[in-house]
């Protein structure tokens, strides 16, 4: 496989018609080696149009919703970001690119030590993983400039949305299959939110997270 075509052909067959056109994300995409933080037996499909298996029945989001995801954060180089859903640790390396600090919270340990492991190689000293269950964020360190949960989730908890900074932004995919749609909250005062429907989709669910209740009869 001649790596550098097939990055070519991922970003622009499809990535750029799925409406990613920053010039910021598409050369970050080209720069960042996704094919690093795909297991090696999965290492074919680095470049492919889908969610690539991680250990533990996880998956890497598909590269264009990552990028999407990516460019609809508007992430800014001062910013601190925290991620919930470290996975291979491959948004949080995008992430780590745009922003002056990221913290990206695994709760699976297989997956934190490979994430670790893959920044570590990436050379992205401003990201750290911790295992941690993301429901609840990390207040500690928190207000955050931006939120990215790397999965989706039935609805965001409010724990987290608590942890945005006014102006601050809060993205992630939200929904029950078949109807799912990415979404961003964004902070417009210490009691205000506002929330804007992007694009359709459907991601694997994050670990952990509430699912609605179901009616009995």
């Amino acid at each position: 496989m001649n790596i550098e075509q097939a990055r070519f052909n991922m970003i622009e067959q499809q990535i750029r018609p799925w409406d990613v056109l920053d010039p910021a994300v598409l050369s970050l995409l080209a720069a960042v080696k996704r094919e690093d933080f795909v297991p090696a037996a999965y290492r074919a499909l680095a470049f492919v149009d889908t969610e690539v298996p991680l250990p533990g029945g996880q998956c890497m989001l598909a590269p264009r919703v990552e990028a999407r995801l990516l460019q609809e954060a508007k992430v800014q180089r001062h910013e601190t970001v925290l991620e919930v859903g470290a996975g291979s640790g491959f948004m949080a390396a995008l992430l780590g690119h745009r922003a002056q600090r990221v913290i990206t919270l695994e709760n699976r340990p297989e997956l934190a030590r490979m994430a670790s492991e893959n920044l570590r190689r990436a050379g992205l000293s401003n990201v750290s993983v911790r295992e941690a269950d993301g429901r609840e964020g990390l207040a500690a360190e928190g207000p955050f400039d931006v939120i990215v949960l790397s999965g989706s989730v039935a609805q965001v908890p409010q724990a987290l949305l608590d942890q945005l900074k006014v102006g601050g932004r809060l993205i992630t995919i939200e929904g029950a299959e078949p109807v799912m749609r990415a979404v961003l909250y964004t902070r417009q005062s210490d009691k205000a939110l506002s929330k804007v429907e992007l694009f359709d989709t459907v991601a694997q669910r994050l670990d952990g997270f509430a699912e609605p209740t179901r009616f009995h009869f």
